[in-house]
C-alpha cells in the first residue's frame, strides 16, 4: 500500500503532519495525502471558496476584471505563505490551507459589508469575518454525509481561531461554545505555519492594493514618493526603467515592494527561530511572543504604509462611494429578512423558524454573509421590490 508523501525536510518547529492532533470527528485517512494537505483540498473544494471569486477586495466586480477579488487576494497570500514556509522548513501544506481559507468568512463587499453586519448584530453579539470563518469550516458547509463542516485537523482550525495571535479579553460567543468541545488553546500562540499566513495577508494586500490603486488611477507612481516602502521601489523602478510603459512600471514597484517584506520576513524569522531555541511545535505555541515577524524596522514601514493607504486609497471618495451603497445593502438584507424571512430560500427560512430571536438574527447573517457581491444586489433589488 502506498504511503503519504510526508515532507522529509521539516523543521522541528514545524507542524508534522504525522503529529496532528487529528480531527474532532475521527476519520480513516489518506494513504497519498498528508492531513494538510487533505485540509487544503477539502477548503479548496466547498462552496464557500467558490464564492470568493466573486467577493470584493476593495473594488467591486463591476469596476473592471483586473481588480483583485477575495479569490485571487487568497490565491495570492497562500503563493507567499508556500515560499516563505518552504525557506523556514515549515509546513507547506498545513500554511497553504490557511492562507486559502483565511477569508471564507468575508461578507460580500469586503469590510464594508462586514461593518454594516456587524453594526446590524450588535444586539446578538456583532459578526467577525474571522469567526465567521470558523463557522464556516465546523458548521455551515454541508459536504458530507458524516459530519456538519469539513472536519478539518486541530492545527488548521486553530490557526483560523488564533488569525492575530493569542485571543484575549472577551471572547466571541461561538468561539468559546466550541472551544468547550473542541479546545483550541486561546490563549497560546499559533503555529509557525499560521504566523507565516498572517503576516502573508500583510505582504499580499498591501503590494497588491497598491496595484490596483495605481491601475484605478486613485494615486500615481510619483504620489508613491514618501510613501513607506513604496518609495524606494518606485523610484528604483522609475530609475531603471524611465522609459518602460507605466502598466510594466507598475508591476516593477509592486514585485520589488514583494521581494523586500518577503526578504525581510524570511531572514528575522530565522534569526528569531533560532535565537528562541524552540525545538517543537508546541514550543512555538508557549514561546510567549511570535517567532515569525518582520524586521523592527520593516515592520513599522508595514504599518506606515498600511496608514498611508488607509489615506489615499480605502478613504478616497470612489472607494467610500462604493462603501455606502454596500452598507445600505447589507443593512437593507437584514431588515427585510428579520420582518419576513419568507423572503429566504426555504432551508434558510426552515433554520430561521427552528430558533429564538438571537439565533434567527445569527443565521439571517450567516446567509447574507455568503453572498456574492452581484447576489446581494439581486436579493437587495428583489426584496425592496416586495416591501
Amino acid at each position: 500500500m502506498s504511503q503519504a508523501p510526508y515532507p522529509t525536510r521539516l523543521a522541528p518547529y514545524a507542524c508534522d503532519p504525522r503529529a496532528s492532533r487529528g480531527r474532532r470527528i475521527p476519520e480513516a485517512e489518506s494513504v497519498s495525502r498528508t492531513v494538510f494537505q487533505r485540509d487544503r483540498d477539502r477548503i479548496v473544494h466547498c462552496r464557500a471558496f467558490r464564492r470568493l471569486m466573486h467577493k470584493t477586495q476593495v473594488f467591486v466586480a463591476t469596476e473592471g476584471d483586473h481588480y483583485r477579488t477575495r479569490l485571487t487576494h487568497s490565491l495570492e497570500v497562500a503563493q507567499v505563505a508556500r515560499s516563505v514556509s518552504r525557506s523556514l522548513g515549515l509546513d507547506e501544506d498545513l500554511a497553504e490551507a490557511l492562507a486559502l481559507a483565511h477569508d471564507l468568512g468575508h461578507t460580500p463587499f469586503g469590510h464594508a459589508g462586514e461593518d454594516a453586519l456587524d453594526a446590524v448584530m450588535a444586539p446578538w453579539g456583532g459578526f467577525d469575518h474571522n469567526v465567521q470563518t470558523l463557522r464556516i469550516l465546523t458548521v455551515l458547509e454541508k459536504r458530507y454525509a458524516a459530519f456538519d463542516g469539513l472536519n478539518l485537523t486541530w492545527e488548521t482550525l486553530e490557526g483560523i481561531a488564533k488569525h492575530n495571535g493569542p485571543v484575549t479579553g472577551e471572547v466571541p460567543l461561538f468561539l468559546a461554545d466550541y472551544c468547550r468541545n473542541h479546545d483550541l488553546e486561546l490563549d497560546t500562540w499559533p503555529s509557525a505555519e499560521a504566523q507565516v499566513a498572517s503576516l502573508a495577508d500583510d505582504i499580499a494586500y498591501h503590494s497588491h492594493d497598491i496595484d490596483d490603486g495605481l491601475r484605478a488611477g486613485l494615486f500615481t507612481l510619483e504620489d508613491l514618493f514618501g510613501a513607506p516602502l513604496a518609495d524606494e521601489a518606485a523610484r528604483q523602478a522609475l530609475a531603471q526603467y524611465p522609459d518602460a510603459p507605466r502598466d510594466r512600471l507598475v508591476q516593477e514597484t509592486v514585485r520589488r515592494i514583494i521581494n523586500r517584506l518577503v526578504s525581510d520576513l524570511t531572514e528575522e524569522s530565522r534569526l528569531r527561530l533560532a535565537e528562541s531555541d524552540v525545538g517543537s511545535a508546541d514550543d512555538v505555541r508557549w514561546f510567549g511572543q511570535p517567532v515569525i515577524a518582520f524586521s523592527p524596522a520593516v515592520g513599522e514601514a508595514n504599518l506606515a504604509l498600511k496608514q498611508w493607504l488607509f489615506a489615499n486609497m480605502y478613504h478616497h471618495e470612489r472607494v467610500q462611494e462604493g462603501r455606502r451603497d454596500a452598507a445600505e445593502v447589507v443593512a437593507g438584507l437584514f431588515s427585510r429578512y428579520s420582518a419576513r424571512p419568507d423572503l429566504m430560500p426555504q432551508e434558510w427560512q426552515a433554520q430561521v423558524a427552528e430558533r429564538e430571536t438571537a439565533g434567527q438574527a445569527r443565521i439571517i447573517a450567516d446567509y447574507i454573509a455568503g453572498m456574492t457581491d452581484r447576489y446581494a444586489y439581486e436579493e437587495f433589488q428583489r426584496v425592496t421590490a416586495k416591501s
